[in-house]
This record gives C-alpha cells, structure tokens and sequence, in this order.
C-alpha cells in the first residue's frame, strides 16, 4: 500500500497546485485528465494566428496564492487599471487613482459620475482597501446587491459597480456572496489584471511542468472513484494510497454523489474579433452600463500584442449566457463593442467564439468560502473552485487544502508524508490492474 501514489483526478488549476503540493513532500502522484492538455477552463488556443482564451479571463497579480507561483516564468503583459464606461451614451475613463501620479487627479475629474457619487465611491473603495481580509469574512453574508444598498447611492451601484462586477461573477443582478465580492474589489484594488504573453493556459502548463515526465495522463477520463482505487472509462483500475477528485463541481458532484446538488452554472460567451488597428483604440475594460448587452470588451493586443501575429487588433466580447445561450449573437456582439470601442466595426472579423455554460459554479448569499475537502464518509479527498470561491485564486488555495489534508490522512495511517532521497517518478508506483470486472 505504501508504494501507491496518491491519483489526483483532473489537472486543472486545483488538481496541479494538489499534485504539485505532495510532490514537494515526496508523495508519488499520478494526476489522471480526461482532456487532451493540461489546464480544466484555463485553456487556450491558436487559430488564424490568435491567441485564444477559453473565455476572456486574466490574472490578478493581488491573488495570495499565485506568491508560490513564479509569475516571471509567465511572461505577465499587465492591462491598464481602471476601466472605461459608457453611461447616458457618453464614454469616461474611470482609471484607478494609483495606476500614475496623475491618475487621482483624472480620476476625479472623470465625466463618468457626478463629484457626489465619486465620493461615494472612493468612500466605498477605501473602506475595503484598508479592512483586512478576516474583517470582511466576519461581515453578514447578504447578497451584494442588499449590501451596495446600504453602502453607496444607486446610481453607484447600477452604473458604476454592477457593469463591472458582473462580468466577474457572470450574472446581471449580483446576487452572489457579499463577502466574495468584497474580497475580490479589495484585490483588484490592490493588484493589476494581466495575461500571459503565450496565453491563460501558460499557468496550468507551468504547474504541470514543476511535476515529473509521465505524471500526468492525458485522455484519462475517470467513471468511478473509490477509497483506494478510481476506474478509467475503458475499465482500467488505478490503485492508489489515496484519490483527490479535482475536477469542476459538476462532474465531481457526478463521481462524488455523497457532495449532493452541484451548485448552479453561470455560463458566459467571448466573441473574439480581429481588426486592423484604429485611431482611438483604448486599451481600457470596456463596460456598458446603457444595456447593450454586452458585459464587457478590450482590445487585448493593445497590452498583449503577441496575442496576434499578423499586426492585427484582438478584441475580445464577453456576454453573459442564459439558459437558452447568449444574450447576444455574433452579429449583435459586433455593433455595439464597435460603438464602446470608437471603431470601425464594419471591418471586424469573427476569428472565434467561446460558448461556455459552465464557466463558474454559483456563490449565491449565503456562501460558505470553506467547505469540506475531505469527504469522511467515502474516504476520498474532493478540491476545486467549488470548495473554496469561483475564482484562479479559490481553485489554487483549494488544491492547497486538500494537499495538505491528504498529508495529515497519510501520516494518520502511517504512511510517510516524505521519502527519503530524491522523490520515485508517479509511473513506477503506479498498480494497473487491468479492465475492472462489470
């Protein structure tokens, strides 16, 4: 039994910080991926010479548990801080008061809201830049929308605050957890937004490269998990010391049904267009609080350009997805961003579009940002944004905690948390057991 690894199923973002995690302790590992690359929803593509995101999705430098991470291996291009809107069809740019020495001074000179509700905002802003992170946790966990009510006038909330948060949580009306939307505005209060030059995906892939050769294996879709052992589709039994599911919550809640209803999806479409680049081209986050439809929209070779490699613009168009699909077709995704961006729309051309209906599981108020990741009952370990919060830095602190639960569970049982010398490669501790009788 000593010699199994530990089977982690799924190498997304949770999945690799796990292995990574028993790895550094000497624990062999074999991470077990039904895809054919590394990376869950943190994936990326080459078309036409682009750089395509699975969805628009970048990373905050604020995150805490991106400091075991060497961010300089990931070539960051950062985005502007700040945003632009457009409200009353006018477009201001709303630029965050530290981004440069003039930038409070523009800031409050912005035509994107009155001196009143400035106020208000910066009143809003630094209460929860300099609350702490376990003071927010402690606050009554309501719906962020109840807790704007009580904290800024509603012309904050509706025109300032909702277009932007909403293409974070991937809903119209926030009602997700006050405390998470809290936690995340105070770091990107505190950190910068950026994109890998090779993509979103040079994160799962820089994990991944930290294990050794074979621990991975792709195209290794698990039917079932057990205490010490998980069943490939094809019937293959892979013995293990230990098995922490690590795939999105709606699968693990389908190879795990002692974890009950999975929570609810919010589902997002990004429209990827190119263009040839124009006058007044903004590198800014583009959001609309006029109701087009659009959730946001940037120009992502103005701070990424090897995100093209013919001299053309990359713009990228998030809306929000129902059940029926996106709020907005292709076509409708074209005109307005077009406006939003004071280009030449005409000559946009769809390189790609990303329709994803699970991008994140719901964190409705209530929201238990600790749950379980270890699951008494069956004896399996379970990580992900789904345990912790929807989020890159909910998904890696998830892979942490289960990490380090699997460490006390070995050590409970026995078993060393560390080898002696250098740590045996994931292949020759691995026991197949060939087809499992049906």
């Amino acid at each position: 039994m000593s010699g199994r690894p530990v089977v982690v199923v799924g190498a997304g973002l949770a999945g690799l910080a796990c292995a990574g995690r028993l790895r550094s302790q000497g624990i062999p590992v074999v991470v077990l991926e039904a895809g054919d690359a590394v990376g869950g929803r943190v994936r990326t593509d080459l078309v036409d010479g682009f750089t395509i995101d699975r969805g628009f999705q970048v990373l905050n430098t604020a995150y805490p548990a991106l400091r075991h991470v060497d961010l300089d291996r990931l070539d960051l291009r950062s985005l502007p801080r700040g945003i632009r809107l457009r409200r009353g069809g006018r477009l201001a740019d709303v630029r965050h008061p530290l981004e440069s020495p003039g930038a409070a001074y523009r800031a409050m000179t912005s035509r994107a809201a009155s001196l009143g509700e400035k106020a208000a905002l910066a009143r809003y802003a630094t209460g929860l830049l300099t609350a702490s992170p376990a003071s927010i946790k402690a606050r009554p966990d309501i719906e962020t929308r109840e807790a704007w009510a009580q904290a800024v006038p509603d012309g904050v909330a509706d025109s300032l605050l909702l277009p932007f948060l909403s293409g974070v949580v991937l809903e119209p009306e926030i009602t997700t957890s006050r405390v998470f939307t809290e936690l995340m505005m105070r770091l990107f209060a505190r950190g910068a937004s950026a994109v890998p030059a090779a993509g979103m995906q040079a994160l799962p892939e820089l994990l991944a490269g930290h294990l050794p050769a074979g621990t991975v294996r792709l195209e290794a879709p698990v039917s079932e998990v057990h205490r010490d052992a998980v069943v490939l589709r094809d019937g293959t039994v892979v013995d293990a010391s230990a098995v922490v599911v690590a795939t999105d919550a709606w699968m693990a809640h389908l190879l795990l049904p002692e974890l009950g209803r999975p929570p609810a999806a919010r589902g997002v479409t990004t429209y990827y267009f190119a263009a040839e680049p124009w006058r007044r081209s903004n590198p800014l986050l583009t959001v609309d609080a006029d109701g087009s439809g659009v959730t946001n929209t940037v120009v992502l070779t103005a701070s990424a350009p090897e995100y093209s490699t013919d001299g053309r613009a990359l713009i990228a168009t998030s809306v929000l997805r129902g059940q029926d699909g996106p709020v907005l077709t292709a076509a409708a995704a074209r005109t307005a961003p077009a406006e939003l961006q004071e280009a030449p729309g005409d000559e946009w051309e769809l390189i790609a579009t990303r329709d994803i209906e699970r991008a994140l599981p719901a964190m409705t108020a209530p929201h238990q940002l600790r749950k379980p990741v270890h699951l008494t009952r069956c004896g399996v370990w379970v990580a992900g944004d789904h345990r912790d919060t929807s989020s890159i830095q909910g998904a890696l602190v998830s892979g942490n905690r289960a990490a380090s639960s699997v460490l006390a569970g070995l050590a409970a049982l026995g078993r060393p948390s560390t080898v002696d010398g250098p740590a045996p490669s994931a292949p020759e501790t691995t026991e197949l057991r060939g087809p499992a009788t049906p």
